[in-house]
């Protein structure tokens, strides 16, 4: 049994590596000269992402970009909006290259109806004709607001993936997050989709949250196994008020301690384990014949900001309000304030607000730091032959650093690998190789805990 109180005092402030440098060093000095030379100089293939932000009401564990209404127009003018922007990138980029992954994301996709996605999904295969016909196409959803004609529209248009936000079956937790969602309600959703031939499903998690203990949410992974995922996805909530005014509605003093989220985490491990899941980057699972576990065992999984994937390589483009895009050389995002976004797009410009051109030293950080967080190991070799460095000369600063971890890996034959406890502190050992974060003010508010 660990000493979870010990163990507990590496809880700090810290990324979560979506990306490197992380969305902190995101700036309105990227140009949108630099923008435009990196969206019409790659032949990559493509990995497309939308946003679409509305929500019926606030959850209030929730860090997404959304906005709350129940107005139906504002979709019929996003959706305007969503075109405006599609049209825009096929007269910039290279539309005929193929698309090997596409993902809603939200907010509550399907909090769009049944025509509305489809004529989305139109208007984006009118631009993007060449689909890879193993392209993963994925979708977030809500089960309080999804039926049959909304699953159909995926299903026949060839989305293969989808992705169940649950968080917690405890009826406690659940008015404490104000987010009512019986376990049958989700169980009908997801038989709706299986029975539409959509075959892959994952369900959404969340430790950390008001009144949670270890055995309330053993409850609610066994209720989880029960639909029997073929992914899980279960994050560290990450509490940060003073960015999302939502979580000022939780009452501190009802969150689990971080050594309460440790015994947690280590039962999800043991207990998935146990049924048939394999723990995938910092805090997904998959059956041992899913595609992300098999990406795991030949090392070529990928971290970005829809979570881990295979599609390692694929140029990221955002569309739509606060989306994000990535590239070899940079990253961008769009504007998160609607008013901004709509201006852009009523000139004929990119909604672009800010993004960050990599530095070869960004580049060689970030693929040092996405090995260690989709793979846990990093050949340190391989990095050598890639960048031409010399790894313990140039990371002579981080390797220092690595030392109050050297419990949690081992470094041999010039891989390091990060062992079964030291998983739980991924992101703490990614964080020695992260050149910005001795210029953050260690005072400011800026991440949230790592345990």
């Amino acid at each position: 049994m660990r000493d979870y109180k010990a163990f507990a005092r590496y809880c700090k402030a810290g990324p979560r590596y979506t990306s490197y440098p992380t969305a902190v060093e995101f700036s309105p000095t990227f140009s949108y000269e630099e923008y435009l030379s990196a969206l019409k100089n790659s032949e990559k293939e493509l990995s497309l992402y939308f946003h679409l932000p509305f929500c019926r009401s606030a959850c209030y564990f929730c860090g997404c970009n959304v906005i709350y209404t129940a107005k139906e127009e504002k979709k019929t003018r996003y959706l305007h909006y969503l075109f405006k922007e599609l049209e825009l990138l096929s007269g910039i980029i290279n539309t005929q290259r193929r698309v090997v992954q596409m993902h809603f994301g939200g907010g509550t996709p399907t909090f769009f109806s049944a025509v509305e996605l489809g004529d989305l999904i139109a208007k984006i295969k009118s631009v993007f004709a060449h689909f890879d016909t193993k392209a993963e196409l994925s979708c977030e959803i809500d089960p309080r607001f999804l039926n049959e004609d909304q699953v159909q529209i995926l299903a026949q248009n060839g989305f293969n993936r989808i992705s169940f936000g649950v968080q917690d079956f405890d009826e406690r937790v659940q008015r404490a997050v104000h987010r009512i969602q019986p376990f049958k309600l989700t169980k009908a959703a997801l038989e709706l989709v299986r029975g539409a031939g959509i075959a892959s499903v994952n369900i959404d998690l969340i430790y950390g949250l008001p009144y949670q203990s270890l055995e309330s949410f053993r409850q609610t992974l066994e209720k989880a196994l029960l639909l029997d995922p073929d992914r899980l996805a279960i994050f560290n909530y990450a509490h940060v008020p003073w960015l999302k005014k939502n979580m000022r509605k939780l009452d501190e003093n009802t969150l689990p301690s971080p050594e309460v989220k440790l015994e947690i985490l280590e039962f999800c491990e043991k207990f998935l384990s146990q049924n048939g899941y394999k723990m995938i980057g910092m805090d997904h699972f998959a059956k041992e014949d899913d595609a992300l576990f098999k990406a795991l065992q030949n090392n070529t999984l990928h971290r970005n900001f829809q979570g881990y994937t295979t599609k390692k390589g694929a140029d990221l483009i955002g569309v739509g309000l606060t989306s994000i895009g990535e590239g070899e050389r940079h990253y961008a995002q769009n504007f998160k304030d609607m008013r901004s976004y709509e201006e852009c797009l009523d000139r004929g410009v990119l909604p672009l607000e800010r993004g960050v051109f990599l530095s070869e030293d960004d580049r060689l950080r970030k693929a040092v730091i996405m090995a260690l967080m989709a793979n846990f190991r990093l050949d340190i070799g391989q990095i050598e032959r890639e960048f031409g460095i010399v790894f313990k000369d140039y990371f002579r600063e981080a390797l220092e650093d690595l030392r109050e971890y050297e419990k949690f890996f081992s470094l041999d034959g010039g891989v390091l690998r990060v062992n079964e406890t030291g998983i739980l502190l991924i992101r703490n050992i990614a964080m020695c190789f992260d050149a910005y974060l001795k210029n953050i003010d260690a005072e400011k508010k800026v991440f949230s805990k790592t345990v």
